[in-house]
């Protein structure tokens, strides 16, 4: 999937409007990748989620594939305002990217998105991605985030996709033990469900701001 700047199809406009948006003296995409946003007491949590639930709310689906068609800082803001406003439409769009692993650090955000739109579709693309890059024990990409999101959305679905990555000696259980050896650290499955809800609870409770 080649890069094109947002310019060439007459957007070049949402890179200022929707990544570099500025309300805590930081670029939304830096505050969004630091997780700041999650943060107990951080004094700009209201007006950073007002104002990304206004534009998640306003971006227009023309906007946000321009967003997704370029580098990381603008796929990983489409990406949250697609999980913030449930954008249903963009999921084959999400799975395509997941897939690719094109750009570091957006993935965490197309993760994040699949689990706020919350259905067995979205376990499913999640569980591909792992099939897929799991045995790869030499690249540490979003396995993480991937794991972290299917579990979450096994408790709410009922579901059970994460058993078979999860089982003792199992393919995370490999991968952690593969890549600890390139010097990553290790999360265990409770963990990577707990900050999967961080950002989930937390997108949630935004909606009554």
């Amino acid at each position: 999937m080649p890069s094109e700047h947002p310019d060439k199809t007459g957007h070049g406009y949402v890179i200022e409007r929707y990544v570099m948006r500025m309300e805590s003296g930081h670029p939304r995409y830096l505050e969004l990748n630091s997780a700041h946003v999650l943060r107990p007491g951080w004094p700009h949590a209201q007006r950073f989620a007002r104002h990304l639930i206004d534009d998640a709310a306003a971006i227009t689906d023309k906007e946000l594939e321009a967003l997704l068609a370029y580098e990381w800082r603008s796929r990983l803001t489409a990406a949250w305002l697609i999980g913030v406003g449930r954008r249903e439409s963009f999921r084959e769009r999400l799975e395509r990217l997941l897939l690719a692993s094109e750009v570091c650090y957006s993935g965490g955000g197309y993760c994040f998105a699949l689990a706020r739109l919350g259905t067995r579709a979205d376990s499913e693309i999640l569980t591909t991605y792992l099939d897929h890059y799991l045995p790869r024990i030499d690249l540490h990409y979003d396995q993480p985030a991937a794991l972290g999101s299917v579990l979450r959305l096994d408790a709410q679905l009922g579901t059970h996709f994460a058993d078979r990555f999860t089982e003792p000696d199992g393919p995370w259980h490999r991968w952690v033990k593969g890549v600890g050896r390139l010097g990553y650290p290790s999360y265990s499955p409770s963990e990577l469900r707990r900050w999967t809800d961080l950002q989930c609870d937390f997108a949630n409770g935004w909606s009554l701001l």
